[in-house]
């Protein structure tokens, strides 16, 4: 079958192990795990990411020690019993003909002792930034502990059906740790120069081969660069690289830039981050060695897959986001439909975000992602829908119910279909949310949805059609505060991206919601010209963005444009161009003399349509903004599970 993409189509061989392409589903946290132990929605998540195509799976980290336990949800790879959960997931994806190698990991100093109680463990006793333990600086028998920890976890993963084995040396690792200089402060011969800081690791790959043999492959996955003082430089990457590369027991190396906690928004980068701003790191490596190199790094497409193939920046590509937000990434690209695949927005809402929380893993665009467990039933019957508001919910509602066999027709008020998410891509570093409705719309339209924009239709107008079921998606409205009076100065966020208003000269923008909306608006202002003060009444501007790791860069850019942060601030009172603000915590009032007020405020659904149709005799739905203003992500679980769920249940 010929493909668009012949390099990523093209075989490769990682030591002893074969693979169909290049497209490597990288490790990622799911948080699955149930009492240590893989759970049958690990197995389901990897075997839909197999049945889609990909050439390699490489699973979360397995763990190496009992003392190592950062969070809750891990996998415990030194316990026995682990092994006949390996196998069904092995089997699993075997069946599709994908290899699947098994991370292995001790995070060392970045690890908690909140769930052991005990301390933890670290080349040196340096605290990191986000745990902020002090760690027990490990003696040498605990080093001798720590290397035949990793060789008993290597050897479950041969018992277990596993074709490879990946060293994280990497984002959160002891290894890492005794590689990098910000971390290992060690005078004796596992400290000093890099050879002796790499000594650690080197034993762990020696330790690891001996106990898999030649028939498995190894792998090393090093951070390229940990922009942290002292941290990992590339030229000391592109070393150790050599240095593994020399043992000839290493089959490949993997990639990765940054390191967890300090600086994680570079090794899981939002949208906010251009793409390929990584693929220097594998490029480097590859020059230095004759192994095969991954590269990772918000590759979202296979075109740029493709390329970084056959540019020579790595022989293989992780795509884990990609892959999350479609299972089907890699069957696409190769059938050359491309065009199909629902594309990652690098938005970090419900992988990095959801994860991070201490929940299973999600993706806003993939409504199954982490659910692929769970079976789904067919409709009982199929009939005919109709769906008011072509937002995401409305779309999801109507793709999904099209592709179930059911009659659709979609109708939306304004022009152009996509909602709120549209007007929200209409700021500079947030363009890619348009993937999310332009792929609906495309799949509204391949599966044959009666679409109808440009059309304000009402309660009379759709009994007169007598569709078996309603489903309402007319989204939220902006509510104006009570301190704004008549002002016509006073506008909302809206107003500004959707071209009613254009702010000039100094502008107040006021955030209660913490994320993008208010701003993403303020630099969009500071970039017009605008001289912009953005105030809060929480404690940190933005403090929602932390969770999709943005918060770091909207801080960068903020100050870049010299945007003004006012936080524990609310409004009193506006009056002729004057703002007063209440400083909360300390009672005290200041006045803002401001040419304009932008407003970020929580909305009010869109409820008239959905009053007069409660009692009709069709089976009637709401979802999305127009239940409750939310964030995409409900609107597109609300919008499959409404699909799902009408006709379900049998007439009588």
């Amino acid at each position: 079958m010929t493909t668009p993409y012949p390099q990523l189509f093209a075989p490769i061989s990682l030591g002893p192990v074969r693979l169909a392409n290049r497209v490597v589903f990288a490790a990622h946290l799911t948080n699955f795990a149930s009492d240590g132990m893989p759970t049958p929605q690990h197995t389901a998540y990897y075997r839909a990411r197999a049945e889609g195509g990909a050439g390699l799976i490489i699973t979360e980290e397995q763990i190496t020690a009992p003392g190592d336990r950062p969070y809750e949800k891990l996998i415990r790879g030194y316990d026995p019993a682990v092994v006949q959960h390996y196998r069904t997931i092995t089997d699993a994806v075997h069946r599709y003909g994908t290899r699947i190698f098994a991370q292995l990991n001790h995070n060392g100093g970045q690890s908690s002792g909140m769930y052991t109680r005990a301390a933890i463990v670290a080349p040196s006793a340096v605290p990191d930034p986000l745990f902020r333990e002090v760690p027990h600086a490990v003696d040498t028998d605990e080093i001798a502990d720590v290397i035949d920890g990793f060789a008993l976890v290597a050897r479950h993963c041969v018992e277990g059906g596993f074709d490879g084995v990946e060293l994280q040396c990497s984002q959160s690792s002891i290894l890492r740790g005794f590689l990098s200089g910000a971390t290992n402060r060690r005078v004796d011969r596992y400290g000093g120069d890099l050879a002796c800081r790499a000594r650690l690791l080197l034993e762990v790959v020696a330790a690891v081969r001996a106990a898999v043999g030649d028939d498995i492959a190894v792998g090393v996955r090093i951070s390229g660069e940990e922009h942290v003082e002292n941290g990992t430089r590339l030229d000391e990457a592109v070393d150790v690289a050599r240095m593994l590369a020399a043992t000839r027991q290493v089959d490949y190396l993997n990639t990765t830039v940054g390191v967890a906690t300090a600086t994680l928004h570079l090794v899981e980068p939002s949208m906010a981050t251009p793409r390929g701003y990584a693929n220097h790191v594998p490029r480097a490596i590859r020059e230095a060695v004759s192994i095969p190199v991954i590269g990772v790094g918000r590759f979202k497409d296979p075109e740029q897959a493709n390329s970084a193939v056959a540019e020579g920046v790595c022989d293989l590509v992780g795509v884990v986001r990609g892959q999350i937000a479609d299972p089907d990434f890699v069957a696409k690209a190769r059938a050359g439909s491309a065009d199909r695949i629902r594309m990652c927005l690098s938005c970090n809402q419900e992988c990095v975000g959801r994860v991070g929380t201490g929940r299973w893993l999600g993706c806003v665009v993939n409504p199954r992602a982490g659910k692929e467990s769970i079976a789904l039933q067919p409709p009982r019957r199929r009939a005919s829908m109709h769906v008011v508001g072509a937002g995401p919910a409305g779309l999801q509602a109507a793709s999904t119910a099209a592709q179930l066999g059911h009659r659709v027709v979609l109708y939306e008020r304004a022009r152009e279909l996509g909602g709120q998410i549209r007007t929200a891509a209409r700021v500079p570093g947030r363009v890619e949310l348009r993937s999310l409705v332009d792929t609906l719309a495309g799949e509204c339209e391949r599966y044959g949805v009666d679409v109808h924009a440009g059309v304000n239709i009402d309660a009379d107008f759709l009994r007169t059609q007598s569709p078996a079921a309603v489903v309402i998606a007319t989204g939220a409205r902006p509510v104006r505060p009570a301190w704004a009076g008549g002002s016509a100065t006073v506008i909302d966020v809206r107003d500004v991206l959707e071209g009613r208003a254009c702010p000039t000269g100094s502008v107040l923008v006021y955030d209660e919601l913490g994320f993008h909306q208010g701003t993403s608006v303020a630099e969009h202002l500071a970039d017009s010209g605008c001289e912009v003060t953005i105030a809060t009444n929480a404690m940190v501007v933005g403090q929602d963005l932390d969770s999709t790791l943005d918060m770091e860069g909207w801080q960068r850019r903020a100050y870049d444009r010299r945007i003004v942060e006012l936080t524990d601030v609310i409004p009193i009172e506006h009056v002729t161009n004057t703002l007063t603000l209440l400083h909360h915590p300390t009672g005290i009032r200041s006045t803002h003399h401001v040419d304009w007020i932008v407003c970020s405020l929580h909305q009010a659904p869109e409820t008239e349509l959905w009053n007069k149709l409660r009692g009709s005799d069709f089976e009637l739905y709401r979802i999305g903004d127009a239940v409750t203003p939310r964030r995409a992500n409900a609107a597109i679980l609300e919008g499959d599970s409404v699909a799902r769920a009408c006709f379900s249940v049998p007439q009588h």
